[in-house]
Formats: structure tokens, sequence, C-alpha cells
């Protein structure tokens, strides 16, 4: 972005019919970028949809299904599961929708409410998956409170409160690492958009 930075303090030190061709110039360099953020942001996505499954399916083996099985939430993790995955495929195709939405503007103003409307969506998606871990981890205390009374049940207990706290730094580590950068350039590209239109 240093060459839009470039441009537009030229655009404002020029002439107005210099003014009005670097305008366009600004436009078309934040559309691109804008463009290529969001292309990022639905490529990432699926990434992301790609390594959760394959960790769920590595996790999904004989013993940890015998395991669901013995404290009878299996049907209710197969449940979950099945909503996840339709929920994050239908993030997935939003993504791909604003890239498309974004790629064919033709406006200050519409880029402008697309920028606004991808920032929700991936805010939206971040604490999605958020939540979808919080619930893991409830169900998860819920039956070793209830199962598990034995003399390694504090163990127990201490064992998923923990993980959960590892598991949750990592997560918005990298959540907010990748995800968070592609919002903040945006969020520049918004800000940059307005002083133009």
């Amino acid at each position: 972005m240093k060459e839009l930075d470039l441009l537009k303090n030229h655009w404002k030190k020029s002439t107005v019919g210099f003014e009005q061709v670097s305008e366009n110039e600004i436009y078309k360099m934040i559309h691109k970028n804008s463009s290529s953020l969001v292309k990022w942001l639905f490529i990432i996505s699926l990434i992301d949809f790609a390594f959760w499954s394959i960790v769920l399916m590595v996790q999904s083996d004989e013993k940890y299904t015998a395991k669901l099985q013995k404290y009878g939430v299996e049907e209710l993790f197969y449940w979950i599961n099945a909503a996840n995955y339709v929920v994050i495929i239908g993030f997935i195709y939003l993504f791909y929708k604003k890239y498309r939405s974004i790629s064919a503007t033709d406006s200050t103003h519409q880029l402008m409410q697309n920028i606004i409307n991808t920032r929700k969506a991936v805010k939206y998606y971040i604490w999605y998956n958020y939540t979808i871990l919080v619930i893991s981890f409830i169900i998860s205390l819920e039956v070793a409170f209830t199962y598990e009374k034995s003399g390694f049940f504090e163990s127990r207990i201490l064992s998923i409160l923990l993980q959960f706290g590892l598991v949750s730094l990592i997560f918005w580590l990298i959540y907010w690492l990748i995800y968070g950068i592609l919002l903040k350039k945006l969020y520049r590209n918004y800000k940059e958009l307005s002083q133009i239109e």
C-alpha cells in the first residue's frame, strides 16, 4: 500500500486536472487490493475447513468411537459435527460470494459496503468456531462429572480445563493472527475509500 499512499499524497497536492485521474487510480488500486484480500479469506477458510476435517477423521478411531458410545454421547457428537459442517460450508460459500461481489463492484459506495459486510462475516465465523470449541469442552466436562467418578476424577477435570485453556490460546493466536491481519488491511482500504468518496 506504499504506492497508494504516495499516489494519494500526490493527488492532494496536484491540480484539479490530475485530481480526477488520481482518484480513479486510487480507487482501482484499493479495489484490486480488497478483492485480493477477500480471495485470501476464502482460500484460508478452505484450508481451515480441510485441516479440522482431517483432525476429526484422525481423532475418530475405534477407541474414540467406543468411548463416545460408552458415555452415551455418540449421537450428540454426530449431530453437532453434522451441523458444524453445514454451517462452515455455508460460511465458505458466503466468503466466495463476498469475493465475487467485491470483484464485480463498480462504485466506491458499493465497495465500502462490501468491505464492511465481509469484515462482519469473518468476525461471525471466528466467534462461531470459538463457540463450537466451548460447547465441545462443556460436553467433555459434563461427561467427566457424570461418568468418571473415580480416583482420577480431579486430575481428569484439571486436564480438560488445561486443554481448553491451551486450545483457546492457540485458537485466538491463529485466528486473530491470520484473519486479523487481513481484516486490518480491509479496514485500512475502507478508511482510504471514505476519504476519496
